[in-house]
C-alpha cells in the first residue's frame, strides 16, 4: 500500500508509539497517508482510539509476524 512517510516505532512501548505518531500526524499534510510499523500490541487500541477521536482514517492494518503495520490517513 502506497504511503506518504513511513513511521517506525518498533521496540517502543506505549506511550512512546502513539506520542511520535502524534507529533508526526502533525507535520503531516491533510490527505497524506503515513505507514507505521509497531511491536508493541497495545499500538492497534491506541491507534485506532487516536483516529477515532482526531478524525482521522486507518485505512489498513496487517499483523506480519511481530510487526503490526498501520496506514493512517491524516483528515481533509
Amino acid at each position: 500500500m502506497e504511503s506518504d512517510s513511513q513511521l517506525d516505532t518498533q521496540g517502543l512501548l506505549c506511550p512512546e508509539p502513539l506520542m511520535l505518531l502524534r507529533n508526526h500526524v502533525r507535520e503531516m499534510r491533510d490527505g497524506e497517508v503515513v505507514h507505521i510499523l509497531a511491536t508493541d500490541p497495545s499500538t492497534e487500541r491506541d491507534f485506532n482510539q487516536f483516529c477515532h477521536f482526531m478524525g482521522h482514517e486507518l485505512i489498513a492494518r496487517e499483523l506480519e509476524g511481530p510487526v503490526y503495520e498501520f496506514w493512517i490517513k491524516k483528515h481533509a
